[in-house]
């Protein structure tokens, strides 16, 4: 059942108003946020004020599914007057001018911001545990890792503190922590959505993706957002809706990549498994391919963002804005060092030093032409192989989860994470994470479905029938308190 549209059902009846569902958020947010750290910024007062234009949208008979809706946004998606901080020290104190696209969009249909959500500093990470502002907790288990770097839009999503939430995808940011916190987490087909507002990391590969408790809220999100935008030369946008989602997936064909199951935990390969026997049991056809070339997929992911890094934080020198150290400094390349030095943590800064090294002269030939070089033959191989299926069905990642605080010891563990997901990014294809019916942990393992360009409602659509086999967790008590005892399909 999707909580959207019961609660615009609601909202409609008049059984509950835009204040009073707002209302329910703010105190789930007050009870539960200090323990999970999901939320960095609560904007109540503001979604006060958005909650009294829903009430008038509802009145004058011009709502839209998502008026009144309450929702997330990752930290790194700007918004006028309201901290935008990208979990670093660097922008602790940085207040955009514009909103982003995709807030643009949302609150045009009348959405209601509840607050910004915690990341990896600038979204580089696989635990949201980079973030300067503390780590957070995963809603599903404290003594497990939420994923990253999109951790706190997730624990939200999952621990029901808000309906939906959007983060960002740049090598496994949006899917990977919807596995681990047990939600769907889509990244859409790049050039679907607007970039605009979204504060770079790597920008051939980052984009804004849904987040949501159903495939079909998912689609709901991911309809309002993926309008065509000037500001954004690589946006495209969608056709595709959510109103297709009911008709039979009868006849479609479903290729497992063997190598992704490759040192994968046996959960996982056991939740790839029981994944395909469902779509069998709804008339899909599966089969088994092999891939060889998607070994190159996780070196050539690290040196391409690795080096859009360097570049696209270059400007943060606590000269025009950003963290300015108080240490007096002898020089203007002093000043520059130590404002970076202090501003950054250690990730970043390893991350920018691996970018400017492959950047250099005498290496970047060696590795960063060659990475763009691999970077082409992966999208052409994933784009044989649709031509010859529907989709492509592997792990989200090789583990089913990460105790809390590995990553932070053992980085390697951190860049592991990305070797299922990377290579969506790098062929810019859609991919979606979905929960299954195997649990580790308390929480279930999630599995990860790929498609051709621009057939992200194909995707949605694939996942909804999934989830009618019995995978979906059930709501958060939270959001089961206003469904009237409805969850039903």
């Amino acid at each position: 059942m999707s909580v959207i549209r019961c609660l615009h059902r609601r909202l409609q009846k008049g059984e509950l108003s835009p204040q009073e569902l707002a209302a329910h958020f703010f105190s789930a947010i007050q009870k539960e946020n200090p323990a999970l750290n999901a939320y960095l910024h609560v904007c109540e007062e503001t979604a006060k004020h958005q909650a009294e234009e829903a009430e008038r949208q509802f009145a004058n008979g011009s709502a839209d599914e998502l008026t009144g809706i309450p929702l997330a946004l990752k930290d790194n998606l700007c918004v006028q007057g309201m901290p935008t901080t990208c979990g670093s020290r660097m922008l602790e104190h940085f207040s955009p001018v514009y909103d982003a696209a995709v807030w643009e969009q949302l609150s045009a249909k009348g959405a209601v911001l509840l607050g910004k959500t915690n990341m990896d500093e600038f979204a580089m990470g696989s635990s949201t545990e980079t973030s300067f502002f503390g780590p957070v907790k995963n809603p599903r288990n404290p003594l497990l890792s939420p994923g990253g770097s999109s951790g706190g839009s997730a624990a939200a999503v999952a621990a029901g503190l808000a309906v939906g939430a959007l983060g960002s995808d740049t090598g496994g940011s949006v899917r990977q922590p919807a596995a681990f916190c047990g939600i769907t987490g889509l990244k859409p087909t790049y050039g679907a959505v607007s970039r605009w507002g979204l504060i770079a990391y790597a920008s051939s590969l980052d984009q804004v993706g849904p987040m949501a408790l159903c495939a079909e809220d998912t689609a709901l999100l991911l309809a309002r957002i993926s309008a065509n935008d000037s500001r954004d030369d690589t946006s495209r946008g969608l056709s595709q809706t959510a109103d297709s989602l009911r008709e039979p997936v009868t006849g479609k064909r479903v290729a497992i990549l063997k190598e992704m199951l490759e040192g994968a935990e046996p959960v996982v390969v056991k939740a790839v498994e029981d994944t395909a026997r469902r779509l069998r049991s709804l008339g899909v056809e599966i089969v088994e391919i092999s891939l060889p070339f998607l070994q190159y997929t996780a070196p050539a992911y690290y040196i391409i963002a690795c080096a859009e890094a360097s570049s696209n934080l270059a400007r943060y020198d606590g000269l025009r804005y950003g963290y300015r150290s108080e240490a007096p400094a002898n020089s203007f390349h002093e000043f520059v060092c130590r404002n970076r030095q202090e501003g950054f943590g250690e990730e970043v800064r390893r991350r920018i030093l691996m970018g400017t090294y492959v950047l250099s002269a005498g290496h970047h030939e060696q590795y960063y032409q060659r990475a763009k070089r691999i970077q082409i033959k992966l999208r052409e191989e994933l784009e044989a192989a649709l031509e010859q299926v529907d989709f492509l069905l592997c792990p989200v990642c090789p583990k089913a989860d990460f105790p809390a605080g590995e990553t932070s010891k053992a980085p390697v563990t951190a860049y592991q994470a990305d070797l299922c997901t990377a290579a969506a990014n790098l062929s810019g294809l859609p991919a979606i994470s979905v929960p299954t019916a195997v649990w580790e942990n308390g929480h279930p393992v999630g599995v990860q479905l790929m498609g051709r360009a621009f057939a992200d409602g194909e995707l949605l659509h694939l996942a909804y029938w999934l989830e009618t086999t019995g995978t979906r967790p059930p709501y958060p008590e939270t959001i089961r308190v206003l469904l009237d005892g409805k969850e039903e399909f």
